[in-house]
């Protein structure tokens, strides 16, 4: 058998102490809770940012299209002088863009159709030239201001073709 080991005796100094050992630095990977908040706030604003810029670009391109077919449609008049086919194209190009908030627009006639241009911010004046196109194409020799109505039509698609510029209409209901 073997015999146990004297117990230790004490030093007149005191106990013999060891010295003190930090603990490890913490690892960098993976990170702290709050730094994969941080990465999927930046990673959604990153997202959403892009998804802005395309949807900007596109706004911009159909902007950009609609006013070229105007400039070809005032561009061809000055080159045929033909009243009637000016007043058909600006009509058309008219009923496509309000047909893209309210899908009525391409059958509304009268006091509808007159409501439908009106949700635009454009003076009465500007109104009035774009209500006579819908009599003009009907009309057999149109004569009728070109340039008042070229610049009429540009004024309204200006305003229309930003989408936060059409003003919401109340739904008239039948039984009311």
């Amino acid at each position: 058998m073997i015999a146990p080991a004297p117990p230790a005796t004490p030093s007149p100094l005191g106990p013999s102490l060891r010295d003190i050992h930090l603990p490890p630095d913490p690892a960098w990977w993976p990170p702290a809770p709050g730094w994969w908040m941080l990465a999927a706030a930046a990673l959604l604003a990153l997202l959403l940012g892009a998804w802005l810029w395309r949807r900007y670009g596109r706004v911009r391109r159909q902007r950009q299209q609609i006013l070229l077919e105007l400039d070809q449609l005032a561009l061809r008049h000055r080159r045929d002088n033909d009243a009637a086919a000016l007043a058909s194209g600006l009509h058309q190009l008219l009923r496509r863009v309000a047909r893209r908030v309210d899908t009525l627009a391409t059958t509304q006639r009268g006091d509808a159709w007159r409501q439908t241009l009106a949700r635009m911010p454009v003076d009465a004046g500007t109104l009035d030239v774009l209500l006579a196109l819908d009599q003009q194409i009907y009309r057999p020799q149109a004569s009728f201001n070109a340039v008042a109505a070229v610049a009429a039509v540009r004024e309204w698609l200006r305003w229309a073709v930003k989408p936060a510029a059409w003003k919401r209409t109340a739904v008239v209901r039948a039984d009311a």
